[in-house]
């Protein structure tokens, strides 16, 4: 395995300015997954906000909102599942870019979210890139489950933005995002890792 992490490290997302973003953006297929099972999950809010930032730059984006229950659970590769876990294995499958959330649970990410990539075949997601955004109760564990989801797109063979976005959930009031600076840090993850996969397309 090639040291994907120190050769990312090297690059210089200040060198693409926000018309080159947009460009870039405009030509491939990004999919935004909230990882989260619960209903009102503020996961959910954290991820909606950033599908809404992308949508505003690439129309090809997509929103998979595991809190609606629909991704059945795997039982294997010959298992007759529903239109909608059907439709969101697809998306993964064809988006260039894959913004991942996830809640921390109890040290961990979500088990929904684990489920919902048993159904990606990783002979098929080789160089796609990938940003991730954690949400906690409270400042612990965020380098831990960064380091495990890093680790479940190294599987797949995806490269992943090392620069993760931490979100605790008392930036969130009345189902909306209150702190202007991890709104700030939720738009630079979205272009940083638009601008990543510009320059390994």
């Amino acid at each position: 395995m090639i040291n994907e992490k120190q050769t990312l490290m090297t690059f210089s997302f200040d060198a693409f300015d926000l018309n080159t973003i947009s460009n870039v953006s405009h030509s491939m297929k990004t999919v935004v997954i909230s990882g989260s099972p619960r209903k009102n999950a503020n996961t959910e809010i954290m991820m909606r906000y950033v599908y809404e930032y992308t949508k505003s730059k690439n129309e090809d984006t997509k929103f998979i909102n595991l809190s609606e229950g629909q991704i059945e659970y795997y039982h294997g590769p010959d298992g007759n599942y529903n239109e909608a876990t059907k439709q969101a294995t697809k998306d993964i499958t064809e988006a260039d870019i894959w913004l991942v959330g996830s809640p921390i649970y109890n040290s961990l990410f979500s088990s929904a979210l684990k489920n919902l990539f048993e159904y990606v075949n990783y002979k098929k997601t080789a160089g796609k890139i990938a940003g991730i955004a954690i949400l906690a109760s409270g400042n612990i564990g965020f380098t831990d489950v960064q380091t495990l989801i890093t680790q479940l797109m190294s599987y797949f063979r995806v490269i992943t933005n090392p620069k993760a976005v931490f979100m605790t959930a008392d930036m969130i009031k009345d189902g909306q995002i209150i702190d202007g600076e991890i709104k700030t840090r939720l738009h630079e993850l979205v272009d940083e890792t638009i601008t990543l996969a510009s320059k390994l397309k």
